[in-house]
C-alpha cells in the first residue's frame, strides 16, 4: 500500500533534484546561423536569377535563337508569381512596422 507520506517525500526529493539541475545549468539562446536579412537576400538573388532566366529566355525567342516559347512563357510566369510574392510579403512586413509604430508606450 502506498502511503500519501511517502508519495510525498518522493516528489520532495525530486522536486530537489530538478531545482538543482535548474541552478547549475545556464539556458543558452539557440544557436542559428541563418537570420532574416540573410534568408531575405538570398530569396532576392533567386527571384532576380529567375527574372534574368526569363528575359534571356523572352530574348532569345524574339530573336529567333529559340524555338520554346512555352518554355520561356513558363518562366515568365514563375518569375512574375515570385516578384509578386515577395511585394506581398514586403507589404506584410512594412504592415506590421507601421502597426509597432503607431502603438503608444
Amino acid at each position: 500500500m502506498i502511503s500519501p507520506l511517502n508519495t510525498q517525500n518522493v516528489l520532495l526529493s525530486q522536486f530537489d533534484q530538478l531545482q538543482q539541475i535548474a541552478s547549475n545549468e545556464q539556458v543558452m539562446p539557440a544557436q542559428n546561423d541563418s537570420s532574416v536579412s540573410g534568408d531575405f537576400a538570398s530569396a532576392l538573388r533567386s527571384i532576380n536569377a529567375q527574372q534574368n532566366l526569363s528575359s534571356e529566355m523572352m530574348a532569345a525567342v524574339d530573336a529567333g535563337r529559340s524555338d520554346d516559347v512555352v518554355g520561356a512563357m513558363v518562366a515568365s510566369q514563375k518569375a512574375d508569381l515570385s516578384f509578386s510574392m515577395l511585394l506581398q510579403i514586403r507589404n506584410k512586413v512594412m504592415n506590421g512596422v507601421d502597426d509597432i509604430m503607431r502603438m503608444s508606450l
